[in-house]
């Protein structure tokens, strides 16, 4: 398994290989891929002529002569003394015009992807459903069991709002149109004139695409982040989750089991509006705004939908009978709703379903002009929350079922009720996040207010401040006064949270928002107080001791450097014992759910540390989870990159630890890689079911482990060694004074400052500029930018060697041929390896770095030359990515326009540099746009 081309390409497709060469259908890979480059080549050609059209012939011969020169051996100092006389206009065209390449590229990849994907013989979910069959077969799986997982399977991406994406919308927009018109060109049905039609509106499409401005003109709020993830969610309201519920329910059908109408197998989450961590912008009243905005574009799919339900359930009582739980429910209706009897009953009195189906639009529209307008829930008039909308519809199946219409009731119906579950009124639930020290800030002041402790509450030491906090959960007392009082800036941001989260729980409905995430969680107190915050808003109480607790939102420790990963299983042990804390957890349904973090263990430990800590703690907090008989729902923190947790995510699903996953799991889907795979509503829909076949098949089948006690105990101890060893090679290149110089000279990440790609900060308040205060994403950014991408393989080459030192090679092979954790490691790492290029990266440091700082690159360059040879060694190749022979040569297209790029960025940078503060802006354009267009090249990137 490799790393995606582009849309998350599961090269092993839940490791299920075709047949070599051959599709359903008879459609040859070689036949896609041949159909794939033409393309591209015809794309190209478009580009070429928009570029002649609006700069010139003389450009394009430029951007020919600059690419013959990259791609030449030799051609390095003639590419540089051109590209020294380019002034930075040219510059810039240059720029974009590879970068349009590579969006043409892109979409036309991800396009074929998608084809190739929907040629095979079966779709993911047939397949799992087929090994689970099996295993019912066999005996090794019971039917209740099975019943009872799939309960509570549910698979939920959440959208972020991190800055890695750097395209705009309307780009990806244009790009989707073009998409749209190459995959209607293969239709046999099509007459002759509709390709010439279809050919002159693509040539239209890339002239547009010449004539939009890449770079955004202003850095995005919030709202615009929201904006950009119901983009996608509606795409898949409209296009993936109705179909493939169907599918599912249809799958299912064939073991003889049927979801019950409560379970949520497939949702969606959202952070934009809700992750306040380092982020300034994202206010309590920004909260709201995002999800008013959430919730209206929600309804208005939701109401579309019923509408073609309408349409369809045109059943009349001339010709079946109805039950009388539902004549009891229009009657209660026309009650409720005198003005839509009004309207619907002349037309729909012999057509109850419409007629059903009619008064809960009308339900749903006033919810809409409830929230916009923001007046009272009238109950029975509009809804709040699913719950009445979901009885509603299990009504109406029930009476279907009476008029022996199953076929009905199983059908459209039940698709509806499956996309109502999924994608409730606004279309994902939002999470909330928040740093721990915010919390005890604003607690610290309402406990001295009450004057209770004789010293302040800051000053506790942490065994004593756990303490009192445990004291104060089963407390009736009240820490805020009933008076409003006057709180500092941001402290009374921090109070003012969790009264907005209680006002849209009011408003919106109890789904709205589920979780409250608390970074660097490093001790137990960092929950117990967010708990007790979240008991003064009225959102939590704990009741007395023969009363049940009340918890309108979950609570979710974040898990983030090697540290606190590697103290999260004791952590979760105390906090779960503690019996204060456990009824809430009761009250949230037994479920606990637990975020890890891969981006800041990576940036922390390096890549092999980290994910070996994730791995171990997950194995811990399963098995303290089934102690206290509590559902574990793990939050993996996954980015775009490597580097911060990113590859395939049926195959990362697949290699958890046994038993880690229970049902419910959460998984970010972050900056570049949203609009990878779900641009393209077919790809969106194989995306998501990949993974949540994979969820429904890790749930089922790999609950206990496949591998004898003592194989699992030497992997385990091999595995400790590459991550200590490898720990210990990365800490000593980051921790050298050396290190943050010689990165930002060496990459451009200070100047992805002037990207306006995210509301949020790239560098963490109030720090000296060290690498501690450095986000994740703009740390894997730069290098990746430069071509080094050293978070995604550096200290890996000396974690083998150290393990094959340690006589135990013949244990690394076992491990990459049986284990799926360590070869869909490898295989990420691999991936990685092979986009780095230290022949490019060179041209940066011996450019932009003075030769008394370079000296870390030998450092860089001994690690990449150790790690290519053990990760050869261990997977058997002569050569990376030797057994995925298509990514090889895909990449290797990519370099040829690639290598333009990064010469004309070191170009850029070294005459912006050397302007000081005030480069010309015409230059700091172009230099933007070369990032721009790396980022496209490249992919996976933050």
């Amino acid at each position: 398994m490799t790393e995606p081309r582009t849309g998350e390409l599961d090269v092993a497709e839940l490791r299920r290989p075709p047949d070599v060469g051959q599709f359903a259908g008879g459609v040859s890979t070689d036949e896609l891929h041949a159909s794939m480059r033409a393309w591209v080549r015809r794309l190209g050609t478009e580009l070429g002529e928009a570029l002649t059209r609006h700069e010139g012939p003389e450009v394009l011969e430029l951007v020919e002569q600059v690419r013959g020169l990259a791609r030449e051996a030799d051609g390095g100092a003639q590419l540089q003394e051109l590209l020294a006389g380019v002034d930075a206009r040219t510059a810039g065209v240059l720029a974009r015009a590879f970068t349009a390449y590579f969006q043409l590229a892109n979409i036309t990849e991800q396009l074929h992807r998608w084809q190739e994907l929907i040629t095979r013989p079966e779709g993911p979910l047939a397949a799992s459903v087929a090994r689970i069959k099996a295993a019912l077969d066999d005996g090794s799986l019971d039917r209740a069991d099975l019943a009872d997982i799939l309960a509570r399977v549910e698979y939920r991406p959440v959208f972020t709002a991190h800055p890695t994406e750097a395209s705009r919308r309307s780009v990806l927009d244009l790009l989707r149109r073009i998409a749209d018109l190459v995959h209607d060109s293969g239709d046999p049905r099509r007459r002759a004139g509709d390709n010439a039609r279809d050919r002159r509106r693509i040539a239209e499409l890339v002239d547009l695409l010449w004539q939009t401005d890449e770079l955004r003109i202003e850095r995005p709020k919030p709202t615009d982040e929201a904006r950009s993830a119901i983009y996608y969610l509606q795409t898949l309201a409209a296009t993936v989750v109705p179909d493939l519920m169907g599918e599912l329910d249809r799958q299912l059908g064939t073991l003889g089991v049927e979801l019950p109408a409560t379970a949520r197998p497939l949702r969606f989450g959202t952070w934009a509006g809700g992750d306040r961590d380092g982020n300034p912008n994202v206010t309590p009243a920004v909260t709201l705004e995002t999800l008013t905005l959430q919730f209206d574009f929600g309804l208005r799919e939701l109401i579309a939908a019923f509408d073609d339900l309408i349409l369809e359930l045109s059943a009349s009582t001339r010709v079946v009978a109805i039950s009388p739980e539902l004549v009891e429910s229009l009657e209660r209706d026309r009650e409720s709703l005198p003005g839509a009897y009004a309207a619907f009953f002349r037309l729909n009195h012999e057509e109850p379903y419409r007629l059903k189906l009619s008064y809960m639009r009308a339900r749903l529209q006033r919810t809409r002009d409830r929230l916009l307008n923001n007046t009272p829930h009238e109950p029975n008039r509009d809804y709040l929350g699913l719950a009445q909308v979901i009885s509603e519809l299990e009504l109406i199946r029930a009476s279907l079922r009476v008029g022996g219409a199953d076929l009905i009731a199983d059908g459209p119906v039940l698709r509806l009720l499956r996309t109502v579950q999924a994608l409730g009124m606004g279309l994902a639930t939002l999470d909330v996040r928040e740093h721990a020290a915010k919390h005890h800030a604003a607690l610290a002041v309402l406990v001295d207010r009450v004057g209770e402790l004789s010293w302040p509450y800051a000053d506790l030491a942490r065994p004593e401040r756990i303490a009192f906090l445990k004291r104060e959960l089963t407390s009736r007392r009240p820490l805020r006064a009933a008076t409003p009082l006057e709180f500092e800036p941001e402290i009374a941001k921090t109070l003012a949270l969790f009264d907005t989260i209680k006002v849209a729980l009011d408003r919106f409905g109890p789904d709205v928002i589920e979780s409250y995430i608390v970074s660097m969680t490093q001790d137990i107190d960092d929950l117990l107080a967010v708990v007790v915050l979240a008991r003064e808003a009225g959102l939590v109480d704990i009741g007395r001791s023969d009363s049940p607790a009340v918890a309108r939102i979950g609570f979710v420790p974040l898990f983030e450097t090697v540290a606190e990963l590697e103290a999260a299983g004791p952590l979760m042990e105390a906090l779960l014992a503690d019996p204060s804390y456990r009824k809430v957890v009761a009250a949230r349904g037994d479920v606990q759910e637990i975020m890890l973090g891969y981006s800041d263990s990576s940036k922390d430990a390096g890549i092999a540390a980290s994910q070996w800590q994730i791995h171990r703690a997950q194995r811990a907090l399963r098995d303290i989870a089934a102690k206290h008989g509590v559902v574990l729902r793990l939050f993996h923190g996954r980015g775009g990159s490597v580097g911060r947790g990113g590859g395939p995510t049926g195959e990362a699903i697949l290699s958890q630890p046994f038993g880690s996953l229970n049902g419910p799991i959460k998984i970010t889907e972050q900056g570049e890689v949203i609009s990878d795979k779900y641009t393209l509503p077919g790809l969106g829909r194989e995306n998501v079911e990949l993974a949540l076949a994979a969820v429904i098949e890790a749930s089922t089948l790999h609950r206990t482990s496949l591998l004898p006690a003592d194989v699992l105990h030497t992997w385990n101890d091999t595995m400790s060694l590459v991550a200590s060893a490898g720990q210990t090679a990365y800490r000593g290149l980051v921790r050298d004074e050396a290190l943050v110089p010689f990165f930002v000279k060496a990459t451009p990440v200070e100047e992805l400052a002037y990207l306006n790609i995210g509301s949020r900060p790239a560098k963490r308040p109030g720090g000296a500029g060290g690498l501690a205060d450095l986000r994740a994403i703009p740390w894997v950014f730069g290098w990746t930018q430069s071509r080094i991408i050293l978070p995604g393989w550096f200290g890996v080459g000396s974690g083998l060697a150290a393990a094959r030192a340690d006589g135990r090679g013949e244990a690394l092979a076992e491990m990459y041929g049986s284990w799926n954790f360590f070869r869909t490691f490898l295989s990420n790492v691999q991936m990685t390896l092979a986009k780095t290029d230290l022949r490019i990266a060179e041209h940066y440091v011996r450019t932009l770095v003075p030769d008394s700082e370079a000296g870390l690159f030998e450092v860089i360059r001994a690690e990449h030359e150790r790690t290519v040879e053990e990760v050869l060694r261990v997977t058997g190749q002569s050569a990376l990515l030797e057994t995925s022979p298509l990514l090889a040569r895909t990449l290797e297209l990519r370099d040829a326009y690639l290598a333009p790029l990064h010469g004309l960025q070191v170009s850029l940078l070294a005459k912006s540099r050397a302007a000081g503060d005030s480069p010309d802006p015409e230059l700091r354009r172009a230099l933007l746009q070369t990032i721009n267009g790396i980022a496209a090249g490249l992919r996976n990137t933050g």
